[in-house]
């Protein structure tokens, strides 16, 4: 059996990882000329060093995380805080705060009041127990009050990449299962170091071709030739490649792709921006790796030892305005919470208008299954139905599905 993996982003990534770890050959095909789809690295001329496309966090209870990185070695590519702690600022009030839940299911430390969030009581937080109900409508407005505008706002708009209020209650519940509802010892933050690239492309990269396995970039698929209910032959630009009988394929590709490609498949259609900005400045010394931003058009700020990071999610209201202006706004609040110099330092923006599919109840019902009609054929992506929002997370375990499909397919 040869597998053929289309796409060498995360997903596809993890289906090659799985796959190679258990001395399946496999053939990776991607389109770029460069892995890891919206989860790389590139130099910067702008900056004058490396800089992630975009950042992405992910948390100690990511179980399919947990179990990449350690089968391609690059644990310590992490900053790994020993507990769960997350630090915000309030941009329009100047109060800044930090939360330290414990590490247990019980959440006793809502009890504290140094521990939670500010102006909220312990009884507020029995408000987050209808969030855990898997439900097939939208949240709706939720009541102003601290919880609400100082956690669990930020909290999901990051996770959703979709206005809360309209993200779909199963996605928002499996969430908060796997983090929040979890304790801390599920959601300490893991911040990739120094880059994405370091800690999640190269050392897959590394890990396949210490396996056998050849990634071929530059080989965007044109076509798949269907027979009956199996593929027979992929067309790439160099040619046809003729898929054998006991060969398999695996999809990893977005889903405007997957739909082009084969038209019958279902995939989600409606999708949400992502806006981030790359600083050429270093932080004070004293900086939280990450920073939660309350009453900002900046969200998050992630203080590296050499560049300095924001992103806004959900940004279409943002994303069609100019460049320059943007960087203007960005680092007026950023300036203003690090307390660095007023004065705009070297910079880049980088904008993904297709970053993910919104997490709507309407989208979800749109997210394929890993199967397909077809015998030969499987499907890998964070736009798949992997129970997540489009997350490193969902990316990385509908990689391992798909591989796990695979692998049971060759031992019948």
């Amino acid at each position: 059996m040869t597998v053929h993996i289309i796409g060498a982003g995360l997903a596809g990534l993890s289906a090659a990882v799985a796959l190679a770890a258990r001395d399946t050959r496999v053939e990776v095909h991607e389109a770029a000329g460069f892995a890891g789809g919206r989860c790389r690295s590139y130099f910067e001329p702008a900056l004058n060093r490396i800089v992630d496309n975009g950042n992405h966090l992910v948390l100690s209870g990511n179980r399919a995380v947990q179990d990449f990185v350690r089968v391609i070695g690059s644990q310590k590519h992490f900053l790994a805080p020993a507990r769960a702690e997350f630090s915000f600022a309030d941009l329009k009030t100047g109060e800044r705060w930090r939360i330290h839940p414990n590490d247990g299911g019980t959440p006793w430390w809502i009890f504290s009041k140094s521990r939670r969030v500010p102006g909220t009581r312990a009884g507020d937080y029995l408000s987050l127990l209808p969030l855990l109900q898997p439900k097939d409508v939208p949240l709706g407005p939720q009541k102003n009050g601290a919880l609400w505008n100082r956690l669990m706002h930020p909290f999901l708009l990051a996770a959703m990449n979709t206005a809360p209020e309209l993200s779909s209650r199963k996605l928002i519940a499996a969430v908060m299962r796997e983090t929040l509802a979890a304790g801390g010892r599920a959601y300490k933050p893991r911040i990739a170091h120094p880059t994405l690239a370091a800690a999640f492309i190269d050392p897959a990269l590394a890990f396949l071709k210490g396996k056998g396995v050849e990634v071929r970039f530059g080989e965007r698929l044109h076509r798949i030739v269907l027979e009956g209910e199996r593929i027979v032959a992929l067309e790439f630009p160099q040619g046809l490649q003729t898929i054998e009988p006991s060969d398999v394929v695996i999809l990893a590709v977005p889903p405007s792709v997957a739909s082009s490609l084969l038209p019958n498949c279902p995939t989600p259609d409606d999708f949400r921006s992502i806006v981030s900005a790359h600083f050429g400045i270093v932080p004070p010394k004293a900086s939280p790796p990450m920073l939660g931003v309350i009453g900002g058009t900046v969200e998050w700020i992630f203080c590296f030892p050499d560049r300095v990071s924001i992103t806004v999610s959900n940004a279409d209201a943002i994303v069609d305005k100019d460049r320059a202006e943007l960087a203007e706004i960005f680092w007026r609040e950023t300036s203003a919470i690090l307390k660095l110099p007023s004065e705009l330092p070297p910079w880049q923006i980088v904008k993904e208008k297709r970053a993910t599919f919104a997490a709507t109840p309407e989208q979800e019902k749109k997210r394929p299954p890993a199967t397909t009609p077809y015998r030969n054929l499987y499907l890998a992506g964070d736009w798949t139905d992997t129970g997540l929002p489009a997350t490193i997370e969902g990316a990385l375990r509908s990689g391992r599905r798909a591989a796990e499909l695979v692998s049971a397919r060759r031992s019948v």
